[in-house]
């Protein structure tokens, strides 16, 4: 079995222990070239990922949304494998402006995006669709209703919600009940600060998609002396510090899928290993 077929819970699916973060192929600046971007994504699939994670607002600028999700559409009708056993998520709700960033929870909105998402990943149901941002100015039941009417409209199979904190998950969970599947936060070792949300999701049976999961792991010192034994064990164990960053986060709980962001084969190739790379008693009391 290779190491990303270890499967780990998402709804009623069954998906691979790390999943692909697309975001890095279609960032401003550091974008690798198309040809490159599809040979990264066929890479994970043929070492058997099967959750890539993307989202609308995941593109150049303003004037390309939806970037990201046509060029994993793209790598995926190149591919040569079953793509009905790939679940793609996406996001809406995140939107991007002239002047940068901005968010938009209102149900039309959210309704229209997802439109807009189909087309763009050309399918006619989204595997799973989640809720990118809240808005403060959009009471959040109003958006969950808008996932809720999308789910009981057949455009979306399964609902998430990403960077909500424990009552917003709850709220999410009373409105969409089995409909809501995932919460994808922000979680690595340089940013703890959604280990409650981790606990909310592990009591609620949803999966925890940590985004950035290997953030700070690339910039020893932002890590202190947990850097030092992310270094020390991963010379241990003859692999890299990220591998050991994303077996750390997988043992944290068995809801935790770890989605990190990659733009080359190698990256990813990389990050699968950790699905294997098992971290003693010991090993992860100094990781803290």
């Amino acid at each position: 079995m290779h190491n990303a077929t270890r499967a780990r819970a998402l709804g009623s699916h069954q998906v691979s222990a790390i999943g692909l973060g697309a975001m890095p192929m279609s960032v401003a600046g550091h974008m690798p070239d198309e040809a490159q971007s599809i040979r990264t994504i066929l890479a994970a699939l043929d070492a058997g990922i099967t959750l890539i994670d993307t989202a609308d607002a995941y593109a150049p600028s303003h004037r390309d949304v939806g970037h990201n999700e046509r060029l994993v559409a793209r790598a995926l009708s190149l591919w040569g494998g079953d793509a009905s056993t790939v679940v793609v998520a996406t996001k809406g709700g995140h939107t991007r402006k002239p002047g940068g960033w901005d968010v938009d929870g209102s149900p039309s909105y959210l309704k229209e995006a997802c439109d807009r998402s189909l087309k763009a990943l050309g399918v006619d149901s989204i595997g799973l669709y989640q809720h990118h941002r809240p808005d403060p100015g959009v009471p959040y039941e109003e958006t969950m209703g808008a996932l809720k009417d999308l789910h009981d409209a057949g455009k979306i199979q399964m609902a998430g919600i990403s960077n909500a904190n424990p009552e917003q998950i709850r709220l999410a969970h009373d409105i969409l009940g089995d409909r809501l599947v995932s919460v994808q936060n922000e979680y690595s070792p340089r940013f703890r600060s959604s280990e409650p949300e981790i606990d909310v999701c592990a009591e609620l049976g949803l999966a925890f998609l940590p985004w950035s999961p290997l953030g700070g792991i690339s910039r020893h010192g932002e890590l202190g002396a947990r850097g030092d034994a992310f270094t020390e064990i991963a010379g241990a164990h003859g692999v890299s510090r990220q591998q050991v960053c994303l077996a750390w986060e997988l043992a944290r709980s068995p809801v935790v899928i770890p989605i990190p962001g990659a733009s080359r084969p190698e990256t990813i190739l990389d990050s699968i290993g950790a699905a294997t790379l098992e971290l003693s008693e010991e090993e992860l009391a100094r990781l803290g």
